[in-house]
């Protein structure tokens, strides 16, 4: 037995070659296992999803911007009435005003038309609800978000039609005004009547263009609900999404019905491609149509999976979450009262391998410590130059400053990953010779068993992602020191190794797109616990410590690595160019100040490109006089003041007068009009009002929000013609000072504004060509 490592020394490079290989295989097995599937042509049978049938409806969709209250919208709504009546349905639009709280900053709601449809079950135990909204933002076509989702349905529900009908009803709710403020979702929940019934929802979104449809979110006590998921054809998700997830401020419709518990489901959505995102480059032809044969696949049989099931049971929380991920061609799942049993098994596992180990003269408790403490240096280091390496993208190229990812990330993430080994032989070839191979690999597993513990304590859904490999890499290596052959040692350590390899690599695969070379860290951490958890396999690559050459020779696979890595950015960079079909994003929109008749061009773009410039020069706050924007310093220029009117604010009188007063309080009714065509109104009380008792807009109770200026605000999206009716309660009868801004979409015909030339494109995002009117009134 060597004193350096697990492994015997003869032929070391060939038995790591060998192994390596193993390992990339794996690698590559545990990705593509990962991807969407194949698309389906439309001749495929019947009662089969076809992404060639249900690419038809996304054409259809994604054919104009459409926004909700705009007539692009209502178009699309009639496509989908005309087709599912065509499927024998009847469907029905709900019309109605849907309240969210918080949503892009102040109360958002809206008027909303559902779309709603039910194929009634031969011997219902309940309601499957399948979920997705038709309305675009403002500035795209939508036709991945959510023309995926809406064209899924409506090729399930052919399906669905055409075979035996379900046990279960199933319902086919397509929402409206989910990307000004999920109201529509929120109508349904509240308004409806089939909303009221407890159900089993399925969500369909899109965040980009391709890429698998992951299942990224659930309902609380999901287990019940994981093994269903886990029987579709080709089911991609993890528990540590679904923790991750609930930490961040992101919603969908999903929202408002995890807010009620008569409702559990399940959250899908494709990630990938996410610089079409909200743009208008988010068209029919930068769909993937595999994506869409993802969607599809599972929806289909997610709907027949619960359309047959016992309803009542899957309908309410189950005792527990599952932990759940991708392994081997399935999902393997375990109930999540297992998470500590697993990390501590983990832990005693590597305390059992450091013993032995020690007894054997291979390592000691405080070369073990020393390694732990060296393991946590790679960890750092690859974080930091992963954040760095796009800090340079940026300043190289500020464009991205506006993206998640690039259009064409894929040399990019290459690039990252031969980044991470680059860090992780050079500080392995350093630290091993002070230290020694076998005190750097039981030091890097104790790291993981200790990770293993802190994850189940903070995102128990996650903690898997260490603790397995930590508990697979000790029994591999206690069970390499009782083996005679340097061959076999090498295979035991790494079929160990290989456990880490398909947990691991297919989570650094989904969170590339997930998070974006934006948040690039994240994925390379999850590299570098992959190669923390297969050094005692990478140890043959290298001589043993003191033998001659042995300096030149320990850092070779780690400049191999790093040219490597640069290679694949210089690649990315040639590749990834600004073009007409992948312009750089720029974000400008317009203020008018109707009491001052002054305008403002304004940006946010903390860094404005070229053509932003042209326009904008300093950095100014403009929250105060345009409240429905951002708060903080904004990038602004002078603009010339358009002819274009303010929102008018007519009072209502009560039957005694202009208001009412009582015990105090005063009531007063208005209505606030705009004289242009625009996406919302919103109203907002001064700076320092805290005397908004009750609002109540269009009949429904608005949420007396106030921003971190102490004050109350309301954003109405897709209003009436006429205007929308607005109660307030004030806590006095003090005159009230009330700033009213409406939102309007395009910046073509206004003074000063040229068009943008062929490769410099939109940003998207909710505020991208907005036109905002703002006038302040006394009531």
């Amino acid at each position: 037995m060597s004193d350096r490592s697990f492994a015997a020394p003869p032929r070391r490079p060939l038995v790591a070659a060998a192994a390596v290989a193993v390992l990339a295989l794996l690698a590559f097995l545990g990705i593509a296992d990962v991807q969407p599937p194949s698309p389906r042509a439309a001749s495929a049978p019947a009662d089969d999803f076809s992404a060639g049938r249900a690419f038809t409806h996304v054409q259809r969709i994604g054919q104009e911007v459409h926004v909700t209250g705009s007539p692009a919208n209502d178009r699309v709504r009639e496509y989908l009435v005309d087709t599912l009546t065509g499927l024998g349905l009847q469907p029905e639009v709900q019309d109605a005003v849907g309240v969210n709280a918080g949503k892009f900053g102040d109360g958002g709601m809206a008027h909303v038309r559902n779309v709603v449809a039910v194929l009634p079950g031969s011997a219902s135990t309940g309601q499957v609800v399948l979920m997705a909204h038709y309305d675009s933002v403002q500035v795209s076509f939508g036709a991945n978000d959510d023309g995926a989702g809406t064209s899924t349905l409506l090729e399930v529900a052919r399906a669905l039609t055409t075979g035996e009908r379900p046990r279960n009803d199933v319902v086919f709710l397509f929402t409206d005004a989910e990307e000004a403020c999920l109201c529509g979702a929120e109508a349904f929940v509240s308004r409806h009547p089939l909303g009221q019934k407890p159900s089993v929802v399925l969500n369909f979104e899109a965040r980009g263009s391709s890429g698998p449809a992951v299942m990224f979110q659930t309902s609380v006590g999901n287990a019940e609900l994981i093994d269903v998921y886990a029987r579709t054809p080709h089911p991609v998700g993890t528990s540590l999404a679904v923790e991750v997830y609930r930490l961040l401020s992101n919603d969908t419709d999903f929202t408002p019905f995890l807010g009620q518990r008569r409702f559990t489901g399940l959250n899908t959505a494709y990630i990938d491609g996410s610089s079409v995102y909200h743009s208008p480059f988010d068209r029919p032809s930068t769909m993937n149509r595999a994506s869409l044969q993802h969607h599809g696949d599972n929806a289909l049989a997610l709907a027949r999976a619960f359309g047959g099931a016992d309803l009542p049971p899957l309908m309410k929380p189950a005792s527990g979450d599952a932990v759940y991920f991708p392994f081997a061609g399935f999902l393997l799942r375990y109930p999540s009262a297992l998470t500590w049993p697993i990390a501590a098994l983990a832990l005693v596992a590597v305390a059992a391998l450091v013993f032995l180990a020690r007894r054997r003269g291979l390592t000691s408790v405080p070369r073990t410590l020393a390694g732990l403490g060296l393991a946590l240096v790679p960890v750092v280091v690859v974080a930091v130059a992963a954040q760095l390496l796009w800090t340079l993208l940026v300043a190289i190229r500020p464009g991205y400053g506006e993206l998640l990812d690039p259009a064409r990330p894929t040399w990019f993430r290459f690039g990252v990953v031969a980044l991470t080994a680059s860090v992780l032989l050079a500080w392995y070839a350093l630290s091993r010779r002070r230290l020694g191979p076998v005190p750097l690999a039981t030091g890097a597993l104790t790291l993981l068993a200790l990770l293993g513990l802190v994850f189940a304590a903070v995102i128990p859904g996650g903690s898997y992602l260490v603790a397995i490999p930590a508990l697979t890499g000790a029994l591999a290596g206690i069970a390499a020191l009782y083996v005679p052959h340097h061959v076999l040692k090498v295979a035991v350590l790494t079929a160990g190794a290989g456990v880490a390899t398909l947990i691991l690599a297919p989570t650094v695969a989904l969170f590339f797109p997930a998070l974006g070379l934006a948040t690039g860290a994240a994925p390379a951490l999850f590299a570098m616990l992959l190669g923390l958890a297969v050094l005692p396999v990478l140890e043959p690559l290298f001589r043993p410590a003191g033998a001659e050459r042995h300096r030149l020779l320990g850092s070779a696979p780690a400049a191999a690595a790093l040219v490597v890595a640069l290679a694949c950015t210089t690649v990315g960079m040639v590749v990834d160019r600004w073009d007409a079909g992948h312009p750089e994003p720029t974000h400008l929109m317009y203020a008018l100040d109707r009491d001052t008749g002054t305008a403002e061009w304004v940006s946010l773009e903390q860094s404005p490109g070229d053509w932003t410039s042209a326009y904008v020069r300093n950095h100014q706050a403009l929250n105060r006089q345009f409240p429905v924007l951002p708060e903080g310093m904004l990038s602004v220029g002078p603009a010339q003041a358009a002819d274009l009117p303010a929102p008018v604010v007519t009072p209502i009188p009560d039957s005694s007068g202009a208001g009412s007063s009582s015990g105090g309080q005063r009531t007063v009714r208005f209505r606030i009009e705009s004289k242009r065509a625009v996406r919302f109104i919103s109203f907002y009380g001064e700076v320092g009002d805290h005397r908004v008792v009750r609002a109540t807009v269009e009949g429904r109770d608005a949420v007396t929000y106030l921003d971190e200026q102490d004050r109350f605000g309301v954003v109405f999206h897709a209003p009436p013609p006429d205007g929308i009716e607005v109660t307030l309660v004030l806590a006095d009868s003090s005159p009230f000072t009330l700033r009213v801004v409406d939102g309007s979409d395009g910046l073509t015909g206004l003074p000063g504004f040229t068009p943008r030339p062929p490769t410099v494109g939109v940003f998207g995002s909710h505020s991208s060509e907005l036109v905002a009117v703002a006038k302040t009134t006394h009531l």
